[in-house]
């Protein structure tokens, strides 16, 4: 397609014939304004993906469920992600960008609504669902909105402030729980949540102006039923591994089961986007993967997602069972990395525009594998602060692979491809996040039960550490990427 709308300062839209030209050196205020409510309503929407992770405990106690059921709350939410998120590309190219962000914010706003009422886990379970579908359309449409509006050189600043909602949002999640914890019960982290959600849906409603084109493009049903099972058989899988069930130890049948049903529906669903994509109508064009610099940032986003979600989820676990430490302490000794992944961000964003990748991810990949290392040396001894300052450099560490990852996959991608190629890295890092919290959740309990839960933690972190090696691997191979200029039309 080489036509382009653009927005006007009154929020019409002008087409333009001929190849897509460059975005204009400056950002105009109104693309900081759609910038800026989409930025704070995804970092809203991410935040609520961890938020539920200090209170798995208590809501075990108080709706009497066990602790693999109510892990589903965290898995099922990131599950649901990965599965809608495939279809973001379709939905991003077939309806306008205000029609994008009311059904995101309207998705996540009614969940956020049905979960601070609901009486039971199967309800709570369903309004975190919900949510999720919400919460998966709005990453995709923040990058997509940043890569049409924002120019080359400014882009690593912007996805710097991009890498705050992404890594922080989830890194301060256990930290606002832990304060809602302390003096509400736990239906006030939905209640708090609400007015937030509601007035964003409000602010963009009045001001989000159409960015892009709407195209005709047909939804290949088969395509979005394969996600199904391709992504929920693998992480299914992956949280089951290990059993640990009524005694056993190893991988039941039905764990492998669901892993065999994932990889080959997966291996389906990728030769059937193969095919489509010689009739142009693919649910997810796999087309960006053709960019190296793309693939090799999309495998760094995957084990540095692994590595954030499984900190995320074993850090409250180790200081709660092993330290016995309250919600609220929790929250607290989390807090310093989640602000300093924040602070970091934009910084981080803007020297990337300088120096490129690879002294940032080169950098942050060495302080990713040392941080988990001595993550899993610690005892029912080991001092708080030491552990502050080891999720500090985690977060250090994952901060300077962010922004890199993001940027240098997407920038060489041309206009056509931008909606897929930010589905794309949104799949995998949910998938990815979604899986790491599984293995290792798996490997912690498996290992507690024989030999206690200090070796539990001890080797799930040590996994955890053995993967982030792969990031060393694959950072020492980001190159600097050019954007696609006036000469790349978009198809």
């Amino acid at each position: 397609m080489s036509t382009e709308v653009s927005p006007t300062a009154n929020g019409q839209s002008v087409q333009t014939q001929g190849a897509k030209p460059a975005p204009p050196e400056k950002i105009s205020r109104e693309s900081v304004t759609v910038i800026a409510t989409l930025l704070v309503a995804t970092f809203v929407v991410i935040l609520n993906e961890t938020i539920m992770n200090v209170a798995l405990q208590r809501l075990m106690v108080e709706l009497q469920v066990d602790a693999p059921t109510v892990q589903w709350l965290s898995t099922g939410f990131m599950l649901t992600m990965a599965v809608v998120i495939p279809t973001t590309g379709f939905i991003l190219q077939s309806l306008s960008t205000r029609a994008v962000f009311m059904l995101a914010m309207g998705l996540f706003a009614g969940g956020t609504a049905m979960a601070a009422v609901a009486p039971g886990f199967e309800l709570l379970l369903l309004a975190r669902i919900v949510q999720a579908g919400g919460t998966a359309i709005m990453l995709p449409l923040l990058m997509t909105t940043i890569l049409t509006l924002v120019p080359l050189a400014k882009r690593g600043a912007v996805m710097g402030n991009v890498s705050i909602a992404i890594s922080v949002a989830p890194a301060m999640g256990p930290t606002v729980s832990g304060l809602i914890l302390q003096h509400f019960t736990w239906r006030f982290m939905f209640v708090f949540v609400l007015p937030v959600a509601l007035a964003a849906l409000a602010i963009g409603a009045k001001y989000l102006t159409n960015i892009g084109e709407v195209e005709k493009t047909r939804l290949d049903f088969p395509s979005v039923l394969l996600t199904v099972p391709a992504f929920g058989g693998l992480v299914y899988g992956l949280s089951q591994i290990g059993g640990g069930h009524g005694g056993q130890s190893g991988p039941g049948a039905g764990a492998m089961a669901a892993l065999v049903i994932g990889v080959v529906s997966l291996a389906v669903f990728v030769l059937r986007q193969v095919r489509l994509q010689k009739a142009e109508a693919p649910l997810l064009d796999l087309r960006a993967f053709n960019f190296r610099m793309f693939t090799v940032s999309v495998l760094l986003m995957v084990v540095a997602m692994m590595a954030l979600f499984g900190g995320v989820i074993l850090l409250p676990l180790y200081l709660q069972e092993i330290r016995g430490l309250g919600s609220l302490e929790t929250g607290l000794v989390l807090l310093p990395g989640g602000l300093a992944m924040g602070l970091l961000g934009p910084v981080i964003g803007r020297l990337f525009d300088k120096v490129g990748p690879l002294p940032l991810t080169v950098t942050g990949s060495i302080l990713m594998v040392a941080a988990l290392w001595q993550f899993s040396m610690l005892d029912d001894g080991t001092s708080v602060a030491w552990i502050v300052t080891l999720h500090v450099g985690l977060s250090f560490g994952l901060a300077l692979l962010f922004t890199p990852a993001f940027t240098t996959g997407l920038n060489p991608l041309p206009p056509h491809l931008y909606s897929h190629g930010s589905a794309i890295m949104s799949t995998t890092q949910q998938v990815a996040g979604a899986a790491g919290t599984a293995l290792l959740v798996s490997i912690f309990a498996v290992v507690s039960t024989t030999s206690g839960l200090v070796a539990g933690m001890s080797a799930a972190f040590l996994t955890a550490t053995v993967i982030a090696l792969a990031a060393v691997v694959l950072s020492a191979m980001m190159r600097k990427t050019e954007g696609t200029g006036p000469g790349h039309a978009a198809h």
